[in-house]
C-alpha cells in the first residue's frame, strides 16, 4: 500500500485546544481514507505542557485505550513530532483525537494525504 510520502504530505488539520478536554482533530471525509504521515505538537508557551494523541477506528473513544501518546510532556517553546514512517491509515470512520493538559498551550498539526476509499 502506498504511504503519504508517495503523494507529498499536506496539512489536513490543525488545532489549538482552548481547554483540556479531548477533542477530534481529524477524520477523513465520506468515501475517503487518509494516510497520516506526521503529527507535530508545538508548545507555544513558556512552561512545559502535556499532550495526548489518540487514534480510534470508529471515532468515539479518546482515552488510554486508543492513545498513541498519553500525557507526554512537551518542553516550553519546543515541539514533539510523531512520525509514521509507513503511514497511519484511517478510513472514513477513523478519527485522530487530541488533548492538551493546559488551555491554549499546544498547537497540533496533522500532515498526510486524503485518497479515494
Amino acid at each position: 500500500m502506498p504511504d503519504a510520502r508517495d503523494f507529498g504530505s499536506i496539512i489536513l488539520a490543525q488545532s489549538r485546544p482552548a481547554n483540556t478536554s479531548a477533542a477530534n482533530l481529524y477524520s477523513p471525509a465520506a468515501n475517503r481514507r487518509a494516510i497520516v504521515s506526521k503529527i507535530i505538537i508545538c508548545n507555544t508557551t513558556g512552561s512545559a505542557a502535556v499532550a495526548s494523541v489518540f487514534a480510534d477506528v470508529d471515532g468515539t473513544t479518546k482515552d488510554q485505550t486508543t492513545a498513541l501518546i498519553y500525557a507526554k510532556s512537551v518542553a516550553a517553546n519546543d515541539r514533539l513530532e510523531l512520525l509514521f514512517e509507513d503511514g497511519l491509515e484511517l478510513d472514513e470512520d477513523g478519527t485522530i483525537g487530541i488533548q492538551s493538559g493546559t488551555n491554549d498551550a499546544l498547537t497540533f498539526t496533522l500532515l498526510g494525504r486524503e485518497l479515494d476509499a
